[in-house]
């Protein structure tokens, strides 16, 4: 099933009509909207946890941070890497001029 991108405009209207209309069930705005009913869901759900309503589970801004740091992790994994190779390189010529 392909990912659908919905657009931030649309995201931001939907979350909105639903922190405005607390008492009208999630499906019937998704339904009017055309979004999935649990896309919409999960969008009111990380918008609770944004403006500190809930607790449960990290907010867009720890989201993104927690992004930044496994890319930074997976890079110096890689340099970590080619470190431990270069590394027994060198250890292997300097055992060679040893002999």
């Amino acid at each position: 099933m392909p990912i659908r991108k919905y657009p931030p405009e649309l995201k931001e209207r939907a979350v909105r009509l639903c922190r405005e209309s607390p008492d009208r069930p999630l499906a019937h705005t998704a339904d009017q909207l055309g979004i999935n009913r649990e896309t919409l869901r999960n969008w009111v759900q990380q918008d609770r946890r944004d403006r500190g309503v809930t607790v449960q589970g990290p907010t867009s801004a720890e989201k993104e941070r927690i992004k930044e740091l496994e890319k930074e992790n997976k890079e110096l994994r890689k340099v970590n890497e080619i470190l431990r190779a270069a590394s027994a390189f060198f250890a292997s010529e300097i055992d060679q001029t040893r002999r």
